[in-house]
C-alpha cells in the first residue's frame, strides 16, 4: 500500500467558541483560589448546580459536631458559689506580732506553722503568710486573706493564720460590701479559725462537701489572691492525706489549681458547688504559684467549726503514748507481717494509755475495730474523739494481740516542759571511766549514771562512729539506750550481749529504744553477722 498524504480540507471544520475559553480559564482560577482555601475541590462545572453550604453532607457534619461533647465550663458553678465567698481584712498593734522580728514570720517561734513556714522558704510559702500581708505604719500591722460563709446569719470559716492576734476583721463581700466580724474560736493545730458578721440574715453560704473527693477530680478555688477580691481558678485533686510537716493532724488535699499570696482561708468547690477543703498553703520556691497547694479537707473542717461554734476552742482526745511509724526494718524486729500500726516508743506515766496497761514496744493496730494503718492515722482517730470517752485498742503485745480498754484524757494545749536540772555535760562528748566501745554498732557506751546530766537509766552514747550503721539512723552523743531487743540495759556489756543473742537466733535485726531529751523512739539496728 503506497501512503498518500492526508487532505486536511476535506476533514469536517469545528470551531470552539469563546466562552467555552473563557469558562474554562474561569473554572481553572476558581478550582485555583478553591485550593488556594484549602477547601475540598467540589465539581462547579453548570452541570452540577447546587449550593456547596447546603449539601447533605455538610448538613450531616453539623448535626456530628452538635453531639460532640463540649470542653467542661464553671461558669454556673462560679456564678452560684462565687457569692459565698469573702476576702478578710485584719489590724493589728505592731505588739501583737511581736514574735516577727524581720518583718517576714508572722508565727510565733516554736510554733507548728512557723516551722512549716520557715521549711518552705519564708513568706513566699504561705498563701501570703498572714494572707498577703500588707505594710506597716502608725504601729499598725495589716493583712489580707479569704474566708467563706457557711450559714445565712454570717457564720465563715478562714485560717488561723489570718486573724491569730488580729484586733479587728473586716470582711468584704462579692457585692462589695464591707462588714466588721469577730473571732469566735480558733484552733491553731489545724490552722482553722470561725468568725461572725453580727446583725445579718440572708448571706449566701456555702455547704461542706458529704464526701471525700478522688484524685483526679475538677476543682475551683476561689479567694482573694494579692488583694483582688474574688478570683477564680481550676484545677484538679493531685493528692489526698499529705502530710507536709506541720503536726500529728496532717492531713491536707493536694489541688493544683493556681493559689497565691491571699488565698489562705478560702474555699475550694468541687463541680457539685460544695466545699471539699480550705486553702491554707502553698509550696512555692519561686514565690508564685507553681501547682502545689494544700487544703483542709471538709471533714476535719465539719468537726473543729462545729466546736468552735459550740464553745468557742476544740477539745481532743488524748491516751499519752509518744508513737512512731513501723517500718520494714522494725515490723522483722518485732515479727509483724505488716509494717502497719503505730509503734508505742514510751507511754507517759499516769496517762490514759499506761493505766490501761500499754507498754514500751507495744504495736497499736486497732481502734474501737477500725484498723491503724500507721502512727499519724492513730493521732487523727484519737485526736478526732471526745475526752471521757471510753475506746478499745487492740495491741500487739510481744508477739501476741491484746485489747485492752480506756478512757481517754484531754489533750493538753500545750505540752508541759520537762524541767531538767542536770544539763550541763562536763564530758564534752568524750568516753568516760568505763566506756566500752561496740564495734558492730559504731557506738562508744558508757553507764547513763557515769556521765552527768544522763540521768540514772540505760547507757549514754559518748561517741558515734560517722561511718556507722548508727550514724546513718540519727544516733548522737548524749542520747541513752534504754533498751535492747525488749530488755532494759544499764551497763555497755548488756547492750553488747543483746546484740550477740540477737546474731545467734539469725535476726536480722534488733530494736533499740532510744531517749533524746524528753522524747523517746525505736531504732532497728542491723546485726552483722560473722
Amino acid at each position: 500500500m503506497t501512503d498518500r498524504p492526508t487532505d486536511f480540507s476535506k476533514l469536517p471544520s469545528y470551531t470552539v467558541p469563546r466562552r467555552s475559553i473563557f469558562s474554562a480559564r474561569k473554572f481553572a482560577l476558581m478550582a485555583s483560589v478553591v485550593a488556594g482555601l484549602g477547601v475540598a475541590a467540589y465539581d462547579l462545572t453548570p452541570s452540577n448546580n447546587f449550593d456547596l453550604l447546603t449539601t447533605t453532607a455538610h448538613a450531616q457534619v453539623n448535626k456530628e459536631v452538635r453531639q460532640v461533647q463540649q470542653p467542661v465550663g464553671f461558669a454556673d458553678i462560679v456564678e452560684r458559689v462565687k457569692p459565698s465567698v469573702i476576702s478578710v481584712r485584719v489590724k493589728m498593734t505592731e505588739k501583737a506580732n511581736a514574735n516577727d522580728t524581720d518583718g517576714d514570720n508572722p508565727f510565733p517561734p516554736g510554733s507548728p506553722m512557723e516551722r512549716f513556714f520557715k521549711r518552705f522558704g519564708g513568706p513566699d510559702g504561705f498563701p501570703g503568710g498572714r494572707g498577703g500581708r500588707g505594710g506597716r505604719g502608725g504601729g499598725q500591722v495589716t493583712g489580707q486573706g479569704s474566708g467563706f460563709f457557711i450559714s445565712a446569719d454570717g457564720f465563715a470559716v478562714t485560717n488561723n493564720h489570718v486573724v491569730d492576734g488580729a484586733d479587728k476583721v473586716e470582711v468584704t463581700t462579692d457585692d462589695g460590701k464591707v462588714h466588721t466580724a469577730k473571732v469566735i474560736g480558733t484552733d491553731p493545730r489545724t490552722d482553722l479559725a470561725l468568725i461572725k458578721v453580727d446583725g445579718v440574715s440572708n448571706m449566701p453560704f456555702a455547704k461542706l462537701s458529704d464526701g471525700q473527693p478522688r484524685i483526679g477530680d475538677w476543682v475551683l478555688a476561689v479567694g482573694n489572691p494579692f488583694g483582688l477580691g474574688g478570683t477564680v481558678t481550676a484545677g484538679i485533686v493531685s493528692a489526698r492525706g499529705r502530710d507536709i510537716g506541720n503536726g500529728p493532724y496532717d492531713d491536707f488535699i493536694q489541688i493544683d489549681a493556681p493559689v497565691n499570696k491571699g488565698n489562705s482561708g478560702g474555699p475550694t468547690f468541687n463541680t457539685e458547688g460544695d466545699v471539699v477543703g480550705v486553702n491554707t498553703a502553698i509550696y512555692s520556691p519561686s514565690g508564685g504559684s507553681v501547682g502545689i497547694a494544700f487544703a483542709i479537707p471538709a471533714s476535719t473542717v465539719k468537726s473543729v467549726v462545729k466546736q468552735l461554734q459550740d464553745k468557742g476552742s476544740v477539745s481532743r482526745g488524748w491516751i499519752g503514748v509518744q508513737i512512731q511509724q513501723v517500718t520494714p526494718e522494725i515490723a522483722d524486729s518485732l515479727g509483724l507481717k505488716k509494717t502497719e500500726g503505730a509503734l508505742v516508743a514510751e507511754p507517759q506515766a499516769n496517762g490514759p494509755a499506761a493505766k490501761a496497761g500499754v507498754e514500751s514496744g507495744d504495736v497499736i493496730t486497732r481502734v474501737n475495730d477500725q484498723p491503724v494503718k500507721d502512727a499519724r492515722e492513730l493521732a487523727r482517730t484519737i485526736g478526732g474523739m471526745a475526752p471521757g470517752q471510753t475506746v478499745k485498742l487492740v495491741v500487739v503485745h510481744k508477739g501476741q494481740d491484746k485489747i485492752l480498754s480506756m478512757t481517754l484524757g484531754e489533750l493538753p494545749n500545750a505540752r508541759q516542759a520537762k524541767a531538767d536540772t542536770d544539763q550541763n555535760d562536763d564530758s564534752g562528748g568524750k568516753a568516760t571511766k568505763g566506756s566500752v566501745t561496740v564495734p558492730n554498732l559504731g557506738l562508744t557506751l558508757a553507764p547513763a549514771n557515769s556521765v552527768a546530766g544522763a540521768g540514772k537509766e540505760g547507757v549514754v552514747v559518748t561517741n558515734v562512729d560517722p561511718n556507722s550503721p548508727s550514724a546513718e539512723r540519727g544516733f548522737k552523743e548524749g542520747d541513752v539506750i534504754v533498751e535492747v531487743a525488749g530488755k532494759l540495759v544499764a551497763t555497755p556489756g548488756e547492750v553488747r550481749d543483746a546484740i550477740t543473742a540477737a546474731r545467734a537466733d539469725n535476726k536480722n535485726s534488733v530494736l533499740v529504744r532510744v531517749k533524746s531529751g524528753d522524747s523517746s523512739r525505736f531504732v532497728a539496728m542491723p546485726v552483722v553477722k560473722g
